[in-house]
């Protein structure tokens, strides 16, 4: 494990800068922003574009790098405009290649990031709020306070910062297309709850699938909720990425006791959302994300019921051994009552691959280097 920490007030602190900030603005707004600044009509398509360009599909933080817009409009710009992304804090790389970022927000919050590195891919987990309300029992990020709704800039700026750190923006003259990508897949499985935080979420899937900057493809976008009804139809409509429900649980009594947004929408509620997805079918599939927890849910019993659950919705299930945290009350199921329970639905006709643990000798339950920042803040102001 190797540990890099960043101390609070570095060059990169967004905290200081009053300019406003154009990272996580769509297109639309951009556009407004520039008109409103000055920028000719006639020329504002364009320049809009080439901004986006710069920022997204070149990684540049300065306008005096784009070097296809006039010196002087430039100079305009930066005296209005400003291009942050969220302050790194500390990050941590594990044995395995896993990357755990913490940043800290210009109002000195922090959120936390993870990158995990596989043969064919490189997937983000990003957050969407700092702290979360739900109280998942099994959830680190549940023990911490729910404080806020994180901007678009705020979540697009992780992707962003992430992207630095990994070296990966194309060197001048090359495109990103001709490159390997490290960052190809993004999952709202970090912090929050991202239905709760609809716009703003909605804004940076937007971002990221543009063609003319970041240009991940709808299916390497993954939301995760909970299970907040109301906004499953909605994120099928003006999102349109694919869809992952945390689970968790086959009956209500257990489900109200893991989730317990499930006293408010249950299974059966739940469920009747899932069914009039806009973008259900067998080539967008819905995960399920399933805690194994021993002795809680992982039984025969349940790996059934949750077949008759999900029939008839093309679907996958991700099995995932519990990623034990200090002062979790749950064990992890074994690896033979998790392959027993993984089997039994492919069985039935469905993928369920079972996660590999990452990260483990670096915090990897979500809100763990959170909660450490905060420990050893305190601990500062009380000597």
């Amino acid at each position: 494990m190797t540990v890099a920490v960043y101390p609070e007030g570095t060059a990169s602190s967004v905290s200081a800068d009053t300019r406003v900030n154009i990272v996580g603005e769509t297109r639309e707004s951009l556009s407004a922003l520039l008109l409103a600044h000055g920028t000719d009509r006639a020329r504002l398509g364009m320049r809009t574009a080439q901004i986006w360009q710069w920022i997204y599909q070149k990684g540049v933080r300065g306008f005096s790098e784009m070097t296809n817009l006039a010196r002087d409009y430039r100079l305009g710009l930066q005296d209005v405009f400003s291009i942050q992304v969220p302050e790194l804090a500390l990050r941590q790389v594990s044995l395995d290649g896993t990357r755990k970022y913490l940043f800290r927000l210009g109002d000195g919050k922090e959120i936390e990031s993870v990158y995990i590195p596989e043969q064919d891919r490189g997937t983000l987990c990003i957050s969407s709020q700092v702290g979360c309300t739900l109280n998942c029992a099994f959830c680190h990020t549940g023990t911490q306070a729910m404080v806020r709704n994180l901007t678009a800039a705020e979540i697009v700026g992780q992707i962003l910062a992430v992207r630095d750190d990994l070296g990966e923006w194309p060197e001048r003259g090359r495109h990103p297309k001709n490159e390997t990508r490290l960052l190809s897949n993004i999952v709202f499985m970090g912090m929050g709850e991202p239905l709760y935080n609809f716009d703003s979420v909605r804004d940076t899937v937007r971002i990221a699938m543009d063609g003319e900057g970041i240009s991940l493809s709808r299916r390497r976008i993954t939301l995760s909720t909970a299970g907040v009804v109301p906004g499953i139809h909605r994120a099928g409509e003006e999102i349109g990425c694919r869809l992952a429900v945390s689970l968790h649980a086959t009956t209500d009594e257990i489900r109200d006791r893991l989730v317990p947004i499930n006293r408010k929408w249950n299974i059966e509620t739940l469920f009747a959302a899932l069914r009039s997805y806009p973008k259900l079918s067998n080539a967008d599939r819905i995960t399920f994300e399933y805690v194994m927890l021993k002795d809680v849910n992982d039984s025969d019993a349940d790996a059934r019921r949750l077949v008759k659950l999900i029939k008839g919705i093309p679907a996958k299930i991700n099995l995932i051994p519990f990623n034990h945290w200090p002062g979790a009350q749950f064990e992890r199921s074994t690896p033979e009552r998790i392959r027993e329970f993984a089997s039994i639905l492919f069985h039935a006709g469905y993928a369920s691959p079972i996660r590999t643990p990452r990260g483990e000798d670096i915090m990897a339950a979500c809100g763990q280097l959170k909660s450490a920042s905060e420990r050893s803040r305190r601990k500062k102001q009380e000597t």
